[in-house]
C-alpha cells in the first residue's frame, strides 16, 4: 500500500524528473520512505520515519545515475522501512503480503524483520542461491504470496533490476534514453515518457554491477504511534459497559422509543415502518449493461470503483469484475482509520482479481490529530448529535475521487454502496427530522445541508473546543459530499439485490478476512465504527445495527426474532477495535470511557 518508482540511466539522471515521481508517489503514502542511489560503483540506501520529498531534499543526489524509491503507507510493521536488504537483495514493495507468517515456516532464511515484505527479499535469496533463473523467480513469489504484490527487486551483484506485479499496480516508460517505472502510470504519462505500458509479467532491467556492500543510512525517530497494537484483551475492557437495556421497540422492526422522531401508533409498530419504502428492488441488468456500454474499451481500464475493503465495496468489485465483465481500477482513500485488516481486504481482492488499485493516503498524523481535538471537545459537552464530527474527516473520499479520474483518463465510477445503510438517527439527534423520500444512502441538497450545518454549529457554541484547525477539513470535505456535482457514476446495487448471506458467502472463496471481535461483517476494517457505536448504546440502548436490521425486516431478508439476536450480539463492545482507536489518537481509554458512561441515559435502567 505504497508507491514506488525508479530511474535507471545510462548518465546522469534529471532532478526535475525524479522531482515528479517523488511528489507523485507521495500520494500514496507519506509516513516513510528510502530511496537507493547509485554512484561511482557504491549503492547507498537511506531509509527515513518521514516523507519522500523531505528525504529526497536530505539526500545527495549529484551525479547518480539510478534512484529507486519508495513512500510508504505504514501498514505491517512500524518499526522497518522499505527497501528491505538482506542477502545482498533490495526489495521496494507495493502492496502487502497477508499470508507472510505461513510462508517463513516454509523457509530454511530465519526472519529478521517485522515488516511483510521481508519474506520477498528471502524468497529471492533462497532462489538465486539454489541457482534459480532470474526470469522464474516472479512465478516462485507469486505462487506462495497472498496479497497484492508489486515490487523490484534489484541484485546489485547480477547487475540487475526485476520488475513484477499481480495486480497490474506497476508502469514502465522510457524517457531520453533511461528507463523509468513507477506505481501509476500518470507520473510517466505527464514526464512524456514513451512505450507507456502496464507491468504484469516479469521485466528484467540492467543495473550496475556492484560487490560492494550497501551504504545503509537511518535518518528520523518516530515518536508517535502511526500502527497501534490490536489488544484482545485487558484489565480496561472491564470498563467497557454492557448489559441488555429496557426499551419500547417497534412491534414490527427493532427501533426503540430513543430513536429520534419516532412515534408508534395503536398497535405498537413506528413511523419509520409506515413510511419506509423497499430500496432493496434492483432494476434489470440490462439497463446497467446498456448504461456502461459507451465506457467500455478494447484496451485498458474502463471504470474506476471507490474501494475501502468493506464487505459491500469488495463483493460490488467481485460483481464488476465477473458478472458486469468491466475493467475496472480501484480507488481507495485512506485518511488514517482505515485499520489493517481492511487494507489487507484491499490487497487480498484486489490480488486475486488482478486489479490495479491506487491510493490516494492523506496526512494520517494530521487526520488524527484533527479527530483526537474534536473528541476532546465533544468530552467536555457529550452530544449525540455532535458524533459525526468524529468522520467528518473522511468525506474528501469525493474529493478524490475525481483526482483519479483526472489522472486516469477514466469517466465512470461505479459504487458498491449498500442501500440498508440508512442511519436517519445520526442527524437525527442533532434536530434533522428523517427524509423518508430520500433514496440515497448519503443525502444531498443544498437546503438539507445548510439546515444540517446550522444545528450543528448551534450544538458547537456548547464546547468552543470545536473551532480548531480542523474545521476547514471538515467543512470542505463535507462541500465535495453534497455539494460538489457528480457525473458518470451508477450504484451496482441498483441493479443487483443485496442479499447478506450470498455476499458472505462469496467473499468467503476470497479468503476475505473477519475481525475477531465480533460476528458481524459490516464496517469491521472502520476503525471509528466500534466506538461511536459504544456510544450510541451505551447513551440510548441502540446502535446502527438496530437500524440496519431493522431494514433487513422491512425488506422480509429477516424475521424480527433473527434481528433480535443478531443485534444482541453485534451491540456487544469491541475492546481490541475501540483500544485501537483510542490508541491511534492518543487518548486515555479509562478517561475517555468514564465520560461516556457517566453520560445520562436516554431511557430507563
Amino acid at each position: 500500500m505504497c508507491g514506488i518508482f525508479g530511474i535507471i540511466s545510462q548518465s546522469t539522471i534529471s532532478q526535475d524528473v525524479l522531482n515528479v515521481l517523488v511528489r507523485h508517489a507521495e500520494q500514496r503514502g507519506k509516513d516513510s520512505s528510502g530511496l537507493i542511489t547509485h554512484r561511482d560503483s557504491q549503492y547507498k540506501i537511506t531509509r527515513a520515519d518521514f516523507a519522500v520529498s523531505k528525504l529526497a531534499r536530505q539526500v545527495d543526489l549529484r551525479g547518480i545515475n539510478l534512484a529507486l524509491g519508495h513512500s510508504r503507507l505504514i501498514t505491517n510493521g512500524l518499526s522497518d522501512n522499505q527497501p528491505v536488504v538482506r542477502d545482498d537483495v533490495f526489495v521496494l514493495h507495493n502492496g502487502i503480503v497477508v499470508n507472510h507468517e505461513s510462508i517463513w515456516a516454509s523457509l530454511e532464511k530465519k526472519r529478521e524483520l517485522e515488516i511483510d515484505t521481508e519474506v520477498i527479499a528471502a524468497l529471492a535469496a533462497e532462489h538465486i542461491e539454489s541457482g534459480g533463473l532470474l526470469e522464474t523467480l516472479p512465478v516462485k513469489i507469486l505462487n506462495l504470496c497472498e496479497g497484492v504484490v508489486a515490487c523490484a527487486i534489484a541484485l546489485p551483484k547480477l547487475g540487475k533490476l526485476c520488475l513484477f506485479s499481480n495486480n497490474g499496480s506497476l508502469y514502465l516508460g522510457t524517457k531520453d534514453g533511461s528507463t523509468i517505472f513507477a506505481s501509476e502510470s500518470f507520473p510517466l504519462t505527464m514526464l512524456g515518457c514513451e512505450g507507456v505500458r502496464q507491468v504484469r509479467d516479469v521485466v528484467i532491467i540492467d543495473i550496475p554491477v556492484s560487490d560492494q556492500p550497501a551504504q545503509i543510512i537511518e535518518k528520523g525517530s518516530r515518536d508517535i504511534n502511526l500502527v497501534p497494537a490490536l489488544s484482545f484483551s485487558g484489565d480496561e475492557e472491564k470498563l467497557l459497559a454492557f448489559s441488555p437495556v429496557n426499551l419500547r421497540r417497534c412491534t414490527k422492526c427493532l427501533l426503540p422509543h430513543t430513536m429520534p422522531f419516532i412515534r408508534f401508533d395503536a398497535g405498537g409498530i413506528c413511523n419509520y415502518c409506515h413510511n419506509y419504502k423497499p430500496r432493496n428492488v434492483p432494476k434489470p441488468r440490462e439497463e446497467l449493461f446498456d448504461l456502461v456500454k459507451p465506457y467500455r474499451r478494447s484496451e485498458g481500464d474502463d471504470c474506476i470503483v471507490p474501494f475501502s475493503g468493506g464487505r459491500d465495496s469488495c463483493y460490488g468489485l467481485h460483481l464488476i469484475v465477473n458478472e458486469l465483465k468491466m475493467k475496472p481500477v480501484t480507488y481507495t482513500y485512506d485518511w488514517g482509520m482505515v485499520t489493517d485488516l481492511g487494507r489487507r481486504n484491499i490487497s487480498r481482492m484486489s490480488a486475486k482479481l488482478g486489479v490495479e488499485n491506487i491510493i490516494v493516503a492523506d496526512d494520517i498524523t494530521k487526520k488524527r490529530e484533527n479527530i483526537a481535538i474534536n473528541l476532546r471537545a465533544w468530552l467536555k459537552s457529550p452530544h449525540l448529535g455532535m458524533i459525526s464530527i468524529l468522520t467528518a474527516g473522511d468525506k474528501h473520499f469525493f474529493r478524490h475521487i475525481e483526482t483519479i479520474k483526472k489522472q486516469t483518463g477514466i469517466g465512470l465510477n461505479l459504487w458498491g454502496v449498500n442501500p440498508l445503510e440508512v442511519t436517519h438517527f445520526k442527524a437525527g439527534f442533532l434536530g434533522v427530522p428523517p427524509d423518508f423520500e430520500e433514496d440515497r444512502v448519503y443525502a444531498h441538497g443544498a437546503m438539507k445541508q445548510l439546515r444540517y450545518q446550522w444545528l450543528r454549529f448551534s450544538a458547537m457554541l456548547d464546547s468552543p473546543g470545536y473551532f480548531n484547525r480542523s474545521l476547514w477539513d471538515t467543512l470542505s470535505g463535507e462541500y465535495y459530499r453534497s455539494f460538489s456535482e457528480k457525473s458518470d457514476y451508477f450504484h451496482i446495487f441498483d441493479y443487483w439485490r443485496w442479499d447478506e448471506r450470498q455476499i458472505d458467502e462469496t467473499l468467503d472463496q476470497y479468503g476475505w478476512e473477519r475481525a475477531p471481535d465480533t460476528t458481524t461483517t459490516w464496517r469491521i476494517g472502520d476503525g471509528t465504527a466500534a466506538f461511536y457505536n459504544y456510544i450510541y448504546y451505551t447513551v440510548a440502548g441502540f446502535t446502527e445495527h438496530d437500524t440496519f436490521r431493522s431494514n433487513q425486516i422491512r425488506e422480509g431478508d429477516l424475521s424480527r426474532e433473527e434481528a433480535l439476536a443478531l443485534v444482541e450480539q453485534e451491540n456487544a463492545p469491541r475492546y481490541p477495535n475501540i483500544k485501537w482507536y483510542l490508541d491511534a489518537l492518543g487518548l486515555d481509554f479509562k478517561e475517555v470511557i468514564t465520560v461516556i458512561n457517566s453520560i445520562p441515559k436516554l431511557y430507563s435502567a
